[in-house]
């Protein structure tokens, strides 16, 4: 078997970064909302939600690397997943209850 487009295989790679960026964000704003905030319900609610979601970002990010990288190596059609729009949809949530939390308190 030949090997693939070393093109195509860096930007799958450069895809899983970006993925892996997401991920440490998130993890990162879920330290953040423990160590800043205030303690109650709400805050350790966001944070155990933030921290949640980075590492099923991280996970996400990786299975779709892997099924990228087995289409692009064996000439197939690039998988296509919905992730991205949960990801997305987590993120304005969150950042709109964060808001509401910051208008409240």
């Amino acid at each position: 078997m030949a090997e693939p487009d070393i093109r195509f295989t860096l930007a799958n790679e450069r895809t899983f970064l970006a993925w892996v960026r997401t991920a440490i964000g998130l993890i990162a704003a879920g330290a953040a909302v423990f160590q800043i905030l205030d303690d109650s319900r709400a805050t350790t609610a966001l944070a155990l939600v933030l921290l949640t979601a980075g590492a099923l970002a991280g996970c996400a990010g990786f299975a779709h690397f892997r099924a990228a990288d087995q289409a692009i190596r064996s000439g197939g059609s690039l998988p296509t997943s919905t992730i991205m729009a949960v990801v997305m949809t987590v993120a304005v949530v969150l950042a709109a209850a964060a808001a509401v939390a910051g208008v409240l308190a």
